[in-house]
């Protein structure tokens, strides 16, 4: 069966199809095992529930326009998402997670349970931050190919990270993200540390935010990240420059984000950096471990691959993206994943508008 890779970095007007027609991508199940390897890198948001997938191409391909791609994809379908283990549908849950109860956490009363057990453990003082995660589900009514889909979200999200990947083990999915989790080549390198977020309405949808005032809590959440990214770069002895926050949008959206530029030396491998990093208290919380544990444990749907990370991986160039704004395709519907970092002060009206402002960047790719 043929896997694939199609993406386009954020600004670019230049494309590239990653395509394995031989054998299935590599499962592995850390980073480390990424060590001397390159490809595209598909890894979920626990790894310990489902395989970290690199494709392997036997074809590279750049496009620069729509026809291209379509040309070039003539005759490659993207995967049914897997029968066994793998999609919603097989009623599959990940370790620890609740049941699904008829939807797949996508209904208001499965996430205002899951706020409440949320929020009493940040009130308790057990957390600083978790991150609440949903799934809501639209119906695929056939309008549009995938491929066509991709095709919309680099037309509507100039600013973004746009990817379609499809392989067995994990079916097709579809994002378009702002965060970077690690990019670079030889010299230098770079990841940012994005939180808080802020609709855009009326005439400040022609700007970039610039008038955007932020909260208290925004500006908290965004710090939270910051410092741990900081932690985790100096724990592992790499001198960096830190610069922001600014206001950065993404699509609707706009967000708080500081960028963490530095040189990795030879005795801190990409694949070290990698583990430390992931999963940021973006889509996670604080502290790391315990959160993590919690979220497994309590949220109504999995998360699957969805804040997990996903891009191309070589020597000369890495573009590796937190997996937000993203949905898995299947024959029947789409399954939309959205989320936000909530603290003692949050309230659930807002936090749940929060995730309806997130979730229409994929909803809007649905009705042309």
């Amino acid at each position: 069966m043929n896997s694939f890779a199609i993406f386009r970095l954020p600004h670019e007007r230049q494309g590239t199809l990653m395509l394995q027609t031989t054998g299935e991508p590599l499962q592995l199940r850390h980073p480390d095992e990424l060590r001397h390897k390159q490809g595209f890198v598909m890894a979920p948001f626990m790894a310990t529930s489902l395989p970290l997938l690199l494709i392997q191409p036997d074809t590279v391909a750049t496009f620069s326009s729509a026809e291209e791609l379509l040309r070039l994809m003539d005759g490659i379908s993207p995967l049914q998402p897997p029968p066994e283990g793998g999609g919603h549908s097989a009623g599959v849950l990940c370790e620890g997670s609740l049941p699904l109860q008829g939807e797949v956490g996508g209904s208001r009363a499965s996430y205002a349970a899951d706020f409440a057990r949320f929020h009493h453990e940040l009130q308790a003082g057990t957390y600083q931050k978790l991150v609440l995660s949903r799934c809501a589900e639209e119906p695929n009514t056939g309008d549009a190919t995938p491929v066509e889909l991709f095709i919309r979200a680099c037309r509507l999200y100039p600013r973004l990270f746009i990817a379609l990947v499809s392989t067995p083990q994990a079916g097709t999915w579809l994002t378009a993200t702002p965060e970077i989790l690690l990019e670079g080549d030889h010299q230098l390198w770079r990841t940012i540390a994005l939180a808080g977020t802020m609709q855009l309405s009326g005439d400040d949808l022609n700007g970039e935010g610039e008038q955007i005032h932020w909260s208290v809590k925004n500006i908290q959440e965004q710090r939270y990240v910051a410092s741990y990214v900081a932690d985790c770069l100096k724990r592992l002895g790499i001198d960096y420059l830190e610069t922001g926050p600014q206001t950065v949008r993404a699509a609707q959206l706009v967000h708080l984000r500081s960028d963490f530029t530095f040189a990795l030396d030879q005795h801190v491998q990409l694949c070290d950096l990698l583990a430390a990093l992931h999963p940021t208290p973006a889509v996670c919380g604080l502290p790391k471990d315990e959160a993590l544990r919690f979220i497994i444990g309590q949220e109504h749907s999995p998360r699957r691959y969805y804040s997990g990370y996903m891009g191309p991986l070589s020597p000369s160039s890495t573009h590796l993206y937190v997996s937000l704004r993203c949905m898995q395709i299947e024959p029947s519907r789409y399954l939309l994943y959205a989320g936000g970092g909530i603290l003692k002060d949050s309230r659930e009206p807002e936090e749940w508008q929060e995730t309806e402002s997130k979730l229409l960047t994929m909803r809007s790719l649905l009705t042309p």
